[in-house]
């Protein structure tokens, strides 16, 4: 969103709790507070956890979808009190980004909330756990009865493990109707 001025948008203000990932194990967002998501573009990723971690209090100017809690975050500020502006990719073909190893993976447990893309169009969910589930737009409307808040899923699929988090690209879903409420 580089043809944006950040300083013409809301500010929100909240403590990182978890970075997400995107089916590719690059960071494309985060949660604050718990409980809303801050879309960020891939390509700000590495920068993003250079200058913000987990626990640490930040600013996020940004858009936020009609139908969504989402922030499509324009500019984020980090504990270092440096900008991180959404200027958009590097007109410069940068090298390929060597992305982790998707493995197959399976994750179980209760839904949290829905996650979403920047447009505000569904595209998974946080499990209380802090795994992401992702897929893609068109199939979370046919599956938006699992991405529920409160619903217990197990879910297979391929998936990534980093230091910042696990994402799970979801080619199965089943609702837990036996889970343990807790």
């Amino acid at each position: 969103m580089h043809w944006i001025d950040p300083a013409c948008l809301p500010e929100t203000r909240g403590r990182v709790t978890q970075f997400l990932l995107n089916p590719h194990g690059d960071i494309d967002g985060l949660i604050l507070n718990g409980d809303l998501q801050v879309h960020v573009p891939p390509h700000l990723g590495r920068e993003l956890v250079r200058r913000v971690a987990v626990g640490d209090r930040i600013r996020v100017r940004g858009v936020k979808p009609r139908r969504a809690e989402i922030i499509a975050a324009v500019q984020l500020t980090g504990r270092d009190g440096v900008d991180i502006v959404d200027d958009g990719p590097a007109h410069a073909a940068p090298p390929k980004p060597t992305h982790p190893d998707r493995q197959p993976m399976e994750s179980s447990g209760e839904v949290a909330f829905a996650l979403h893309g920047p447009k505000g169009e569904v595209n998974g969910a946080l499990l209380t756990s802090g795994v992401a589930l992702r897929v893609p737009p068109h199939a979370a409307e046919a599956l938006h009865e699992y991405l529920r808040p409160g619903v217990h899923v197990q879910a297979w699929g391929h998936g990534v493990v980093t230091p910042h988090g696990t994402t799970l690209d979801v080619s199965e879903i089943a609702e837990l109707v036996d889970a343990d409420v807790e």
